[in-house]
């Protein structure tokens, strides 16, 4: 059935791109940020737990995949096929306590939990031909995710902290040094070096509490954006705009939002 289904997708791809003005005219470098806006659709889709809509970004971003492989095979790069063939090798190879063999299996770690597949990962990996551990990382990943990456890449050999504790006391000594960088009037690119020291300690904390520190302030951003808007609203329905009014009358209304009902945007 799963067969019958994607081949059908397949040949509509097929049957757009040899009929269809639009699709016909279609690059990979026409596609990318199209892909881009599908796969935060998607992340949005995620955060609300919206199932409807989560089924439907998933079917645009196969459309992509599709997509990308049929203007390859028109080039005589690589089809379809050999997409899924290659992820289906790699998955095996990357899996040796599923699929084992005595070559896969050499100098791994035997797998008792999540962190020993995390660890072996990165060694296959290495034993692939990758120079770094850091490596896998793609340089336009969104900051924060970057951030979060990096130090679960790092984490896989080890370098990581023992307690959160440990990290709490990184926040608050990266803090102290922002502070000093302000009170001493160093450089705006000294201050920007701190502030960025203290952001990535934060997003260390963060995954020490097992929280996404990207969805998080996702969360926070949508939350500030229903109150903001609620207050506009408010103001409005009172003959009057934000730009007229003082911060106090703002942080009132602001408060008489927060207060209204629990957040649960």
């Amino acid at each position: 059935m799963i067969q019958n289904t994607f081949e059908r997708l397949v040949t509509i791809m097929e049957t757009l791109r040899e009929k269809c003005p639009w699709d016909k005219k279609q690059t990979i470098q026409s596609l990318r940020q199209m892909t881009l806006e599908e796969t935060y659709e998607l992340t949005d889709a995620i955060l609300d737990e919206d199932w409807t809509n989560i089924k439907e970004e998933l079917g645009d971003l196969l459309l992509h995949i599709v997509f990308y492989s049929k203007i390859a095979a028109e080039q005589k790069h690589f089809t379809i096929d050999d997409v899924v063939n290659a992820i289906s090798d790699k998955l095996i190879k990357r899996h040796p306590h599923i699929y084992p063999s005595e070559e896969q299996t050499e100098g791994l770690l035997e797998v008792k939990s999540e962190e020993d597949v995390k660890r072996n990962w990165e060694r296959i990996k290495l034993k692939e031909g990758k120079t770094s551990v850091l490596s896998g990382v793609p340089t336009s990943l969104p900051s924060i995710i970057k951030a979060m990456r990096l130090q679960e890449k790092a984490k896989q050999v080890g370098f990581e902290w023992e307690k959160k504790e440990e990290v709490w006391e990184k926040v608050e000594e990266e803090m102290g040094e922002l502070q000093d960088a302000v009170n001493g009037k160093e450089s705006q690119l000294r201050q920007e070096e701190e502030l960025g020291d203290l952001l990535f300690s934060i997003i260390n904390y963060a995954r020490f509490l097992n929280i996404d520190a990207d969805a998080a302030l996702e969360h926070t951003n949508k939350k500030f954006k229903s109150r903001f808007t609620q207050m506009e609203a408010i103001a409005a329905g009172s003959g009057q705009s934000l730009n007229s009014m003082t911060l106090a009358e703002m942080d009132a209304i602001w408060n008489s939002v927060k207060n209204a009902k629990p957040d649960n945007e």
